[in-house]
């Protein structure tokens, strides 16, 4: 897990995020960058930047690698550091809590706005970069893509996800995105693997989750990665969550990933509520109906 920098905000000063920015920017162009370049991409004096290095060193917000030459690169706490002030500049949030979930590719935690939130920030390619640069595609045209791009491309293409299917689908309300983080509105209930279903519940809630897939659908949009991991159910119903994999409709492959999506959906109920979830389910055709608008309930395709 990346270290929870809010504590550390306050004790930093503007000059201190001139030279973020500068090694942010210089990590455009390559994964180590040139002390020598710094003033420039900074804008500060060769003076100012070398003190700077050493208070972002002590809180191991950068990292110094000695190569042919001096490089610096943001760690994620700088990366961190940085949205979180545009955040702040926007007055989008005031204050980060405590952590609401930590996961391989993203840690979330509650923040204060006008009301409690949800912060995300993407962790993409940090800690397995090469399997990420190999599964997502907005990694695999670019001949230098480090972590940091990798993160704030998953941020981009979540949000926008979510600007466009929101309200329409039950997915979480969209606030603010800024580089690799995103507010949102806080998820109500637990993740539908964490749930125990009433027996009558069960066809009632995977009716539910593929209803807002078909939803997603006629939106443009095929999640992508649709597991128990990414609903959460509540007393008001379901929400479809984590978005950073989803593809439009018209994508070569979206037709392939939406029956992948249907698989994993109904193969979880088969799993977990053997007796409950009718057997024998034509996944294809079941996904067709999603595709066409066309559903009613998981019943309609239970194989004779």
């Amino acid at each position: 897990m990346v270290r929870n920098i809010a504590s550390v905000m306050a004790e930093l000063e503007p000059e201190d995020f001139y030279l973020l920015s500068g090694v942010e920017h210089g990590m455009r162009f390559s994964k180590w960058v040139n002390r020598e370049k710094l003033p420039d991409y900074a804008n500060l004096t060769k003076e100012e930047v070398d003190y700077r290095i050493d208070r972002c060193m002590k809180r191991d917000l950068i990292t110094r690698k000695t190569i042919q030459y001096e490089g610096y690169q943001l760690e994620f706490e700088g990366y961190d550091a940085l949205a979180l002030r545009t955040f702040s500049q926007r007055e989008s949030i005031d204050g980060v809590g405590a952590p609401l979930g930590v996961g391989k590719e993203s840690d979330v935690y509650e923040v204060q706005s006008f009301k409690p939130m949800a912060l995300k920030f993407h962790r993409e390619g940090y800690t397995n970069f090469r399997k990420v640069d190999r599964e997502r595609d907005y990694t695999s045209d670019k001949n230098h893509v480090s972590w940091l791009y990798t993160a704030r491309k998953a941020a981009e293409r979540e949000y926008e996800a979510l600007e466009t299917l929101y309200p329409d689908v039950s997915v979480p309300r969209p606030v603010d995105h800024n580089r690799h983080a995103i507010v949102m509105a806080k998820l109500d209930g637990v993740e539908l693997a964490r749930a125990k279903l009433e027996s009558e519940q069960v066809v009632g809630v995977l009716d539910l989750v593929l209803r807002e897939m078909v939803m997603a659908y006629d939106a443009g949009y095929v999640h992508a990665d649709m597991s128990e991991y990414n609903v959460a159910i509540s007393e008001r119903g379901i929400t479809v969550f984590d978005w950073p994999q989803a593809v439009p409709t018209d994508h070569d492959n979206a037709r392939e990933l939406l029956e992948r999506d249907v698989k994993n959906v109904v193969g979880y109920f088969r799993r977990k509520y053997p007796s409950e979830t009718p057997e024998s389910v034509d996944i294809g055709a079941l996904a067709a109906a999603l595709a066409a608008d066309e559903f009613d309930s998981v019943r309609a395709f239970a194989e004779s």
